[in-house]
């Protein structure tokens, strides 16, 4: 049989209040870490928004730039082509009609009498991109029956980077395409005729 000592009811009770101020300090400490990595999480968030705010800034100005690239010299190139174009819109145009249900922005807008161009430009050109772009032009030539304009439109992607298979999938669909070529660009056209919407 074990000779230990029973401890005594003081004893006991200053075990359960040490362990209860150990119990005590260590959530206080789970509390502590909590609150660090709450704070850790906002000030983490704070500098994602910055960084992302950043670089949308710097994406519009690389596409400000693929854009007034691929507007330097178009309306002379499709002009070129047989097309009469004489304006070119700067920087965007938005249509809307919400009697519709139809809005949307074109990066570039030729236009004449006849015809009118509708140009989506992207830093690197994708499947997706064109994809949208042919909806957009759908819209367009749904906003132009309501308001009763029975122009042509044709659509035309452009691009810094495009690759073969974007370019083909692009070209397949009847659009234009408009990249670098060297110091210029070029137009190429569509596989068969142009798409008319």
């Amino acid at each position: 049989m074990s000779t230990e000592p029973v401890p005594s009811f003081e004893e006991v009770m200053a075990l359960f209040i040490k362990n209860g101020e150990q119990i005590r300090e260590m959530r206080l400490a789970q509390k502590e870490t909590a609150r660090i990595v709450e704070e850790n999480a906002l000030a983490q968030k704070r500098e994602q928004k910055k960084w992302n705010k950043r670089f949308a800034e710097f994406g519009d100005r690389i596409g400000e730039l693929i854009e007034t690239m691929v507007r330097g010299g178009i309306v002379q190139l499709f002009q070129e082509l047989g097309y009469t174009f004489t304006q070119c819109s700067r920087r965007g145009m938005s249509f809307r009609e919400d009697a519709i249900g139809v809005h949307g922005e074109v990066d570039l807008f030729l236009e004449d009498g006849d015809y009118a161009l509708l140009v989506e430009v992207k830093t690197k050109l994708t499947i997706g991109d064109i994809k949208e772009h042919i909806k957009r032009v759908k819209k367009y030539r749904l906003y132009a029956d309501y308001r009763n304009d029975k122009r042509h439109f044709i659509a035309a992607v452009g691009g810094g980077v495009i690759d073969d298979n974007v370019r083909d999938y692009a070209l397949k669909r009847g659009l234009f395409v408009i990249m670098q070529s060297g110091k210029n660009i070029e137009i190429i056209q569509p596989t068969d005729k142009p798409k008319v919407w």
